[in-house]
């Protein structure tokens, strides 16, 4: 006899605390994964020619946009550092 796959279903009701963190961290990562997009396709677009020197570039973390833009650090790194990991998959 198969085992049957059990699904559950939860809804969660966060405070006006809560939902404003994860409205920040949802559009700080959208940002970092489409600043990091932007300069990988610019990066590209210059070195498209030379596949050796391509290979060879190494591109940045979202710390080097903190830099720039200090409402980052409000939001977990960990969720910034995923954003990272989707782009390079």
């Amino acid at each position: 006899m198969a085992k049957q796959n059990k699904a559950y279903k939860f809804r969660l009701y966060p405070t006006n605390e809560q939902a404003l963190i994860i409205r920040k961290t949802f559009g700080c990562v959208r940002f970092v994964y489409n600043k990091m997009l932007a300069e990988r396709k610019g990066t590209y677009e210059l070195l498209k020619d030379d596949k050796d020197a391509l290979k060879k570039v190494k591109h940045p973390t979202p710390a080097k946009y903190k830099k720039d833009y200090e409402w980052l650090k409000e939001v977990d790194s960990l969720a910034l550092a995923n954003a990272q990991l989707n782009l390079d998959k």
